[in-house]
């Protein structure tokens, strides 16, 4: 039985900021619902909206979270720790650059900021069930991305070793994770060591299957990559159960292609566009899910190298209820059918 989406829906993160209304959370969730969202995807990293700490040891501030939302017109489809997932696994190449995600006093030093990351994996389990929620979406953070093109030749076990060091420091919070309940939903995205269908299966594998370790499925990321977006609904159905609606779209020449020779994201051949300007297929996408019975949220994840921002929150919530399909409970060509007659059943098969 096919499955109606829940949506529109609508990630903060991109739209936080110290000037209202994206200052504070009575204020953008009503700038969201206004808009026509009916639910927000939480930051877990934005304190101005959100209070992780407070909200893994009090019930009643989770309790005041949804009543702002609800007070709004808005509900929470998930927490992001796409910040903090992403530190748990850091490959000292980047670590300078990932300094910035973290509380100044771990700057430096990999460790304290590994374990700091590890920490609010392990509270916004606790806060995502106390705010009721069955899902969390996360990054997995990356030690082998560094050596994603084969040259110089990797010596034998890199890799092999990369995602065994990976699932040797995710097993522990999936755990905690399935004592509250909750998945998390890795973003498939280049700069994590899971980036494509295959790349999930070598992590899910060195977890043994872990049930909690599940997709948060992005169509914009596997444009760039030129990867079948729609096979990989078919392939990885079962895993899915978060969906970040955003568009992309690849436009290689003579001079680039999939690499797109380190220009920026407005010269690049692949790009993020706003939902509807770019080349992906939801009306296909929003098809598959709906058969494969997705019954969360459908939440908008607004990037663009053209549009401005609150243009494309405009245009997002329209665009998502468009694409949302109300499934049938009947069949379409119910009223040419009749009656099941056995004896008329065996009696067409000549039996």
């Amino acid at each position: 039985m096919a499955t109606t989406i829940k949506g529109p829906a609508i990630f903060l993160a991109q739209f936080a900021g110290d000037a209202a209304p994206f200052d504070t959370l009575p204020n953008i969730t009503k700038w969201a619902a206004d808009h026509g969202y009916k639910g927000v995807q939480i930051p877990t990293f934005v304190g101005s909206l959100f209070d992780l700490e407070k909200a893994a040891e009090s019930k009643t501030y989770c309790d005041e979270v949804k009543g702002i939302c609800a007070d709004s017109g808005v509900e929470i489809t998930e927490l992001s720790t796409h910040l903090q997932g992403q530190l748990v696994a850091v490959h000292p190449a980047y670590d300078s650059q990932f300094d910035a995600f973290a509380p100044a006093s771990v700057h430096g030093n990999p460790k304290a900021r590994q374990e700091w990351a590890v920490d609010q994996m392990m509270k916004a389990a606790v806060a995502s069930r106390n705010l009721g929620l069955d899902v969390s979406v996360s990054f997995p953070g990356a030690l082998a991305f560094p050596y994603l093109y084969p040259w110089p030749q990797r010596p034998a076990g890199l890799i092999e070793e990369a995602f065994a060091e990976l699932a040797r420091r995710w097993k522990p919070i999936l755990d905690a994770y399935e004592d509250q309940g909750v998945d998390v939903a890795y973003e498939i995205h280049p700069g994590e060591d899971v980036f494509d269908g295959v790349t999930f299966e070598m992590f899910l594998e060195q977890l043994k299957g872990h049930k909690r370790c599940m997709i948060n499925y992005d169509p914009s990321h596997f444009v760039l990559q030129q990867l079948d977006y729609l096979a990989f609904i078919d392939i990885y159905h079962e895993r899915i159960s978060a969906f970040h609606v955003k568009d992309a779209e690849f436009n290689p020449d003579g001079r680039q292609g999939v690499y797109s020779g380190y220009q920026s994201w407005e010269n690049r051949a692949g790009r993020f566009r706003s939902l509807g300007d770019g080349q992906v297929d939801f009306a296909g996408i929003f098809s598959k899910l709906s058969k494969y019975n997705y019954d969360s949220w459908a939440v908008l994840e607004w990037e663009c190298c053209l549009k401005h921002p609150e243009q494309g929150a405009a245009e997002g919530a329209p665009f998502i209820s468009d694409h949302i399909i109300e499934v049938t409970e009947k069949a379409f060509d119910d009223f040419a059918g009749g009656e099941t007659d056995e004896a008329q059943i065996k009696s067409m098969l000549g039996l």
